[in-house]
């Protein structure tokens, strides 16, 4: 960590865009010698449940465009490749609903202000609006200041679909069997991620440090795409937060992460799925403090 930020590998600023026999063939096509380049902290948001299980396939029952994950995890002192990190995702469904609450509907559009079947809270919706917290308590489901996990109640149902950790290999790799987000009011597709230290390893991952939180962007004109594909095009009733219009992408430096995706491969249409590969350097000595509220609106 340097003045309180993370490290990320950009190996170029062009994303390869690849179908067909050449994605095949992409197992593990992160570049060989990664240069390591600033990049600041994200923030963690409302939607974090700690004790994701060990897994490489997360999407349960969930429908939509397929997409594998493959992150190289390295050391920023070195940008060697750091085995034994724990890589911790969580990111929504196609229609903008994240496990554990599932009560929410689609983010906070579809009764009353932030429940499922109205409008957002006041502070929640896309400009002029803004992003901020809206007066008086949370919405059900957050409660306690702060990350939104403090001493008040937080209603987190059991569902954990499109959740998962994985322990990096001795090539700091591990790749996740996911889908291409969907989204909800206010913020634009991504992809929530933690690397954890010194931590054990069993069903879930226990104790440790976490030395880098952030937020995984996908180009835009892909998603564009997409979003006109099923089941991500039954949710047109929520506004699609654009990268330009969106807090974290414009705020925390969203461009410089999105530059760090090294290739984004299609196997033939883009309804068959993608390969993500990225790599990650991180200060494996560091806990850096959390940025932004990481509760309300945040997500």
């Amino acid at each position: 960590m340097r003045n309180g930020q993370s490290v990320f590998s950009v190996v170029t600023r062009r994303v390869f865009l690849v179908s067909g026999a050449a994605a095949v063939s992409a197992t593990r096509a992160l570049a060989a010698e990664p240069r390591c380049t600033l990049v600041s902290e994200q923030e963690e948001g409302p939607y974090y449940v700690e004790a994701a299980k060990l897994r490489q396939v997360i999407t349960e029952d969930r429908p939509g465009v397929p997409l594998r994950l493959q992150v190289r995890v390295v050391n920023a002192k070195t940008c060697a490749p750091l085995p034994n990190a724990a890589f911790d995702i969580w990111h929504c469904d196609a229609q903008g609903v994240y496990s554990g609450f599932t009560a929410m509907g689609a983010g906070f559009a579809p009764g009353g202000p932030g429940r499922p079947g109205g409008p957002p809270p006041e502070g929640f919706g896309p400009p002029p609006n803004g992003f901020g917290p809206p007066p008086g308590p949370p919405p059900d489901g957050f409660g306690g200041p702060g990350r939104g996990r403090g001493p008040g109640a937080r209603n987190i149902d059991k569902t954990r679909f499109l959740r998962g950790l994985q322990i990096t290999d001795q090539d700091g790799m591990v790749e996740f069997r996911t889908l291409y987000p969907g989204w909800y009011e206010g913020r634009t597709i991504h992809i929530h991620m933690k690397v954890h230290l010194a931590g054990t390893a069993g069903e879930t991952y226990q104790g440790g440090h976490v030395c880098h939180t952030g937020q995984i962007f996908l180009p835009e004109e892909v998603t564009e795409r997409i979003a006109k594909l099923s089941p991500y095009a039954e949710n047109s009733r929520v506004h699609r937060t654009t990268q330009a219009e969106d807090h974290v992408f414009q705020e925390q430096h969203g461009a410089e992460q999105i530059a760090g995706l090294e290739r984004l491969m299609k196997h033939g249409r883009d309804s068959d799925g993608f390969l993500a590969s990225i790599t990650l350097a991180v200060d494996p000595d560091a806990t850096p403090a959390l940025v932004g509220p990481g509760g309300f609106g945040r997500g």
